[in-house]
């Protein structure tokens, strides 16, 4: 019988309910199932964690037909599938995983309508067998996820999304959603533009993440520092390691199984056996801690990565959110942790020049490693400065670490003069370019082989910075960085030039407070993240007893399925079991994230737990 649009709303709630266990809709929620139900094209820009997958999932449990999910990669389609069908949603995916008689299967049941969702990559949605196919079905939507992939200057481009607008013009009268968790108003457009959504809807959530704390320390000693911030704050936790290089990788997570962590690599350069085996384990397993590239993440959804850490700078704001982003989906608290020293920047800089971008391209490169840069140089709330790049304003967060250990600030106006005249006097004295180290020696009076070769000693500025440490200097050059009084040469050479910015400063005109950075270093001062071992929330004992009891039964059962845990119930859901202790399935109904699906599986072995402690 065919649904009215009377009924729709009502339905979408029911659904939400029955299937997902949810009992209210979060923030824009709603609206957008409600706007896609009714057949209007819609663009989402909404955080990790905020339940973009339910904008569509819903409308595609109550419009007559299939959705077709356009996902970006096998291992987000794979997960999505299996979480939906432990919700007994009719759900299928077609990738190059599937076998030609699973290929089949899957071909025959669209064509058929016993699917609700079919999930495929864009480059099989677009080939001539697959749109053929669709022909054979009836569509209800059209889901386009990390929508973001379609922007030339987006983080994770993929140029098979170019193609996805010949949706729009082969099925007019099927709605549109596309769904990203970051983009700024140029990446916003240019989705816009590139999918046809021009007279879509724009739903734009806040992108704040309030249950995530940021903190960013000066890079002196990574591995200690990294294995400081994880013992201190997240023993036992589940974490991802971003590195910058696949060798670091290896080495950072053999390091630390070495100091008793549960720690596996992931990148591009092991066989497809191990990441697949690594990424597993990640998924399914508690504790591990995965040290990745940035091969790792796109579609990660496990919801209680505790921590995400960086020991290297990411080359924009818009990656390292969509990274940081990975942690805490399941609301709880989490922590972004940040180590970064001024190679960092030299490197970032020196990779956008030699690149083989055009022009446009490395401007563009150069103006995101500059926001990224000065986010970590910041003295203000982190958040208000992240936020603002995505357009967003708000007040300080009181959950970071500048807000709640706020840095000193110094009159750094001679010292910065000091060494930018050091830049200056090498150019016009010997037109030569040097890196900040050997400019450091030459202030700090080192007499060293490189300093008297190039006679450096005879300079007015030699030995006039021996008031400041090594440690202090590398500070002073990577905040005139971040405020471009500096940037790195055009050449490559990783070698500092003046900017026309310097010249105020220079000549006296200007004061410039500096931030006092060794002072929120891990190594040099007390942790400011509060150590939450061993409960995230605060639960009564009894309570607590029977969450972790809760969480061992839940672990063996995930094992014996093949399954992650939080495919069964998250750990929010389990919490609420624990202090609640239903004593019937209709209590247990009432019970957030008891879908009815779970409940008939799950519902009587809950039960019979809990009477039995």
């Amino acid at each position: 019988m065919s649904k009215s649009l009377e009924q729709l709303p009502t339905k979408a709630l029911d659904v939400l309910r029955t299937v997902f266990g949810y009992e209210h809709f979060r923030g824009e929620q709603q609206a957008i199932v409600e706007h896609l139900i009714a057949g209007g094209d819609c663009l989402v820009l909404m955080p990790t964690g905020a339940g973009k997958s339910l904008c569509y999932q819903i409308p595609a449990l109550v419009r007559e037909g299939t959705a077709v999910v356009v996902s970006p990669l096998i291992a987000l389609m794979q997960e999505q599938v299996q979480a939906l069908r432990e919700l007994g949603v009719r759900a299928a995916y077609l990738n190059s995983t599937l076998s030609w008689q699973e290929v089949q299967q899957v071909e025959n049941a669209w064509a058929r309508g016993q699917l609700d969702l079919l999930y495929v990559a864009p480059e099989r949605l677009l080939t001539e067998r697959c749109l053929n196919m669709l022909n054979y079905g009836r569509i209800s939507l059209f889901a386009i996820d990390e929508a973001h992939c379609v922007s030339q200057w987006g983080h994770d481009f993929r140029p098979e999304y170019l193609g996805l607008s010949a949706l729009h013009e082969r099925w007019p009268q099927v709605p549109r959603i596309a769904l990203t968790a970051t983009a700024t108003s140029q990446t916003r457009q240019e989705i816009e533009a590139r999918l046809q959504l021009q007279d879509a809807q724009a739903f734009i959530s806040s992108f704040d993440r309030p249950n995530i704390r940021y903190e960013i320390v000066e890079k002196i000693d990574q591995r200690r520092q990294l294995l400081h911030f994880i013992s201190e704050n997240h023993l036992g936790d589940s974490g991802i390691v971003y590195c910058s290089s696949r060798s670091r990788t290896e080495s950072i997570a053999e390091f630390l199984c070495k100091k008793g962590i549960q720690a596996l690599p992931y990148h591009a350069g092991l066989d497809l056996a191990t990441r697949t085996g690594n990424q597993q384990r990640f998924q399914q397993e508690e504790g591990i801690v995965m040290v990745a590239t940035i091969a790792f993440g796109m579609g990660i959804n496990k919801p209680d990565v505790r921590f995400v850490a960086h020991i290297d700078m990411p080359k924009s704001i818009e990656g390292y959110y969509q990274e940081t982003g990975r942690a805490g989906r399941d609301g709880l608290p989490a922590s972004a942790w940040m180590a970064y020293g001024l190679n960092d920047v030299v490197q970032q800089r020196k990779m956008i020049e030699v690149s083989n971008g055009d022009e446009d391209f490395k401007k563009r490169s150069l103006r995101q490693l500059n926001a990224m840069l000065a986010l970590c140089e910041c003295a203000t709330c982190r958040r208000t400065q992240l936020l603002a790049y995505f357009g967003q304003n708000m007040d300080d967060c009181g959950n970071c670490d500048v807000c709640l250990n706020p840095p000193k600030l110094w009159d750094g106006t001679q010292a910065a003069q000091k060494f930018l005249s050091a830049v200056y006097w090498l150019h016009r004295k010997y037109e030569q370019r040097f890196g900040a180290k050997h400019i450091i020696d030459i202030l700090q009076g080192e007499l060293n082989q490189r300093v008297q070769d190039n006679h450096h000693q005879e300079l007015s500025v030699f030995g006039i910075g021996k008031d400041l440490t090594a440690e202090r200097w590398n500070s002073v050059v990577r905040q005139l960085l971040a405020r471009s009084y500096l940037t790195v040469d055009n050449q490559g050479y990783s070698t500092l030039v003046l900017t026309a910015a310097a010249k105020p400063l220079l000549k006296g005109d200007e004061v410039l407070m500096l931030r006092q950075e060794s002072e929120r270093t891990a190594s040099r001062s007390k942790n400011i993240m509060p150590n939450r071992k061993k409960s995230l929330v605060d639960l009564p004992a009894a309570a607590q007893e029977r969450y972790e009891r809760l969480k061992t039964w839940r672990l063996a059962l995930a094992k014996e399925h093949n399954i992650p845990a939080y495919f069964i119930f998250n750990d929010t859901t389990l919490q609420q079991i624990a202090v609640e202790q239903p004593d019937s399935l209709r209590a247990l109904a009432n019970i957030s994230g008891v879908g009815q699906h779970k409940l008939d599986t799950y519902g009587s072995d809950i039960l019979s737990f809990l009477h039995e402690s």
